[in-house]
């Protein structure tokens, strides 16, 4: 297999080989955020239920797909009661960081892939468009929870023990 420059992203989903360039600084910046807000309750326990892993950008090997690398993804303790070096178990959660570059890719490629393997929720969320877009899947198709954004304090699925501040995530006008 070819290596990819280091301004690629690569990942392998069902024997396919994707690649994409690396995330904006902008992109991780929202990642980051949003990891920030939900790890501290859901996968620490600080002030949240706990019970849950929070990675940014892991790396996950599944079947046909050695390297699958989701924006943000989490796993229920209970499922996934310790983190292994080499996550090879579907995520529950998983978001991805819509970038005018991925959308397409993240909404056509990703999606379907993710609903194939069991992820229960899909958040996209769209810094540019100042939007979060929840997806629940039941019976091997995605619903849709609901779509937020500006400043809405929200409190979606899987992690609606805590109040979301989607303001956190978009870049200040002034940046």
């Amino acid at each position: 297999m070819e290596i990819p420059s280091p301004n690629e992203r690569r990942e392998v989903l069902d024997g396919v080989v994707y690649t994409q360039p690396h995330p904006w600084p902008a992109h991780m910046r929202t990642a980051t955020v949003l990891g920030g807000h939900l790890s501290s309750p859901f996968d620490s326990g600080w002030r949240g239920p706990g019970g849950w892993w929070i990675l940014v950008s892991p790396g996950i090997t599944l079947p046909d797909s050695p390297n699958v690398v989701p924006d943000l993804a989490g796993w229920r303790r209970e499922r996934l009661p310790r983190l292994p070096d080499d996550v090879t178990i579907s995520p529950d959660w998983v978001c991805e960081i819509l970038a005018p570059n991925t959308r397409n890719y993240d909404q056509r490629i990703k999606k379907p892939f993710y609903a194939k393997h069991g992820v229960t929720w899909l958040w996209h969320v769209d810094p540019e468009a100042h939007v979060l877009t929840a997806h629940r899947l039941r019976n091997g198709r995605w619903h849709e929870l609901g779509t937020w954004g500006d400043d809405d304090c929200v409190r979606i699925e899987p992690f609606d023990a805590i109040e979301l501040p989607l303001s956190d995530l978009w870049l200040p006008a002034d940046a």
